[in-house]
């Protein structure tokens, strides 16, 4: 906060504990104000998308694969497609890393936007839960009142409406969410099974169900407030220059500070702020923070307290604007966007990490080929042959069935015998693995290590080549 901002705000208007406690140390419940406005109407055109992604994405199939899930137990993921097995599971590292590097420079540039405007908590409850609220309970005096009110008739009758609408939803988030965790097809199928089939994925749905409820019946704004470590970094994210959901201060207070709006006094002789002291911009704020106090660990930059000041303001005669995105510098300094070299470091990482990505992913095989010579064994002697045994295992990351896997060595002339049926089958997302024998005459090898090439053929078609060690005595006398 600013040295003007502290000689304008009073002591009172600050606080040494979050606004959603009371000074008993009580949960204080937060019923927000109904927003309305452009910002607002922008949120919920892309909240909407967003939802609509999030409940399509396990569903949606490129080239036979899931568009997006996370199986943790079996340890496979599908990122916008791309099979990932526990063999790829650095460039699942490496996607999780970027994520992280792209919301630490899009927090340093922009503040807190993502919490207000692509978090999924956020999104849940402001676009569907605290929508079913409003359309039940009534606005904000009307929850209010009804919080006060005696249990009638009529309170448990749009309590017990507004916890079924919720319970419903939360089961239906746990589905989805379900679905990108063991696939979308493992889902429908136990689904058609019927629950008695999968007593453990019910308890696990019921679990999940569970805590969606509690969350977005009980706990709300608390996650973002308590439980989410993102708003704890904003300390060490933001600076003066960052843009954030601000409060003009230096119009606002002026030399006499904010005070009630009086049609018949003109404001510029007074010396009296553009603030009216109407409290609407803290009545709208979903996590019950006043935001004329600067950049708080609540703000989720969500411009619901933005459209209601203009609201006001429009309705006063002032300009807008009074609550907007900008930084500190802007405000008080009338300073404009620099790309600092804190902001260029970021993108400087973000692009080398991206450009990794990208070579990594050109460079993986959709087929992986593991040859390793069995732990403990050296070589045998078959008259003038050298024998190595080795085991194997071949991945099928793709969508198809391998019917006619054989191997070849390359480079070298030499027997290769698989233990069991020459021709193996290795089916789509799937592993074969078994052992087999490499005998080379001794003449042919010219040290005791020999690096071997090993084609694996699927029919006439080659599809991988891979290298392994072949052991021999240092002579042959």
């Amino acid at each position: 906060m600013s040295k003007l901002a502290d000689e304008t705000f009073s002591p009172e208007s600050f606080r040494d504990s979050i606004g959603t406690i009371d000074n008993e140390g009580k949960r204080k419940f937060i019923y927000p104000k109904k927003p309305s406005g452009k910002f607002y109407n922008y949120r919920k055109a892309l909240s909407y998308l967003l939802l609509l992604i999030l409940v399509a994405n396990p569903f949606i199939k490129v080239n036979g694969n899931q568009f997006m899930m996370f199986n943790i137990l079996e340890r496979r993921f599908n990122i916008f497609g791309f099979p990932f097995w526990p063999q790829d599971f650095y460039l699942v590292v490496l996607f999780m890393i970027i994520g992280v590097v792209f919301v630490i420079l899009f927090t340093v540039i922009f503040g807190r936007i993502f919490c207000g405007w692509i978090c999924p908590q956020t999104i849940f409850l402001e676009m569907v839960f605290r929508r079913i609220e409003f359309w039940i309970e009534g606005d904000r005096g009307a929850q209010m009142r009804l919080a006060k009110q005696e249990w009638n008739a009529e309170k448990i009758r749009k309590k017990a409406l507004k916890w079924t609408a919720f319970l419903l939803i939360s089961f239906g988030i746990a589905n989805v969410f379900l679905a990108y965790l063991i696939g979308s097809d493992a889902l429908i199928a136990m689904i058609e099974d019927g629950p008695a089939s999968h007593i453990k994925t019910l308890i696990a749905l019921s679990v999940f169900t569970g805590i969606f409820y509690f969350v977005f019946v009980w706990f709300r704004e608390q996650v973002c407030i308590i439980a989410c470590p993102y708003g704890r970094l904003q300390g060490v994210l933001l600076d003066n220059k960052s843009i954030n959901v601000a409060y003009d201060f230096v119009r606002g207070e002026k030399e006499a500070g904010r005070a009630k709006f009086n049609k018949k006094e003109d404001r510029a002789l007074t010396g009296k702020g553009d603030c009216i002291d109407c409290r609407q911009c803290v009545n709208v704020c979903p996590t019950g923070i006043d935001i004329r106090n600067g950049t708080q660990l609540e703000c989720v930059n969500c411009t619901a307290c933005i459209d209601e000041c203009d609201t006001i303001m429009e309705s006063v005669g002032f300009p807008k604007g009074l609550i907007r995105y900008a930084s500190e510098d802007e405000i008080e300094k009338k300073a404009p966007f620099k790309f600092t070299a804190r902001m260029k470091g970021y993108t400087a990482v973000l692009t080398i990490l991206v450009g990794m990505l990208v070579g990594l992913l050109f460079l993986r095989t959709d087929v992986e080929a593991l040859i390793l010579r069995l732990p403990g064994q050296l070589y045998q002697h078959k008259g003038e042959n050298i024998s190595n045994v080795f085991t194997y295992k071949i991945i099928n990351k793709t969508n198809e069935d391998f019917n006619a896997i054989h191997f070849k060595l390359k480079d070298i002339k030499g027997n290769l015998k698989v233990v069991g049926n020459q021709i193996l089958k290795v089916p789509k997302q799937g592993m074969s693995s078994g052992t087999l024998f490499v005998e080379i005459n001794k003449y042919l090898l010219e040290s005791d290590k020999t690096k071997l090439k090993i084609e694996v053929y699927n029919g006439d078609k080659k599809i991988e080549t891979t290298s392994t060690s072949f052991l021999s005595p240092r002579s042959f006398d």
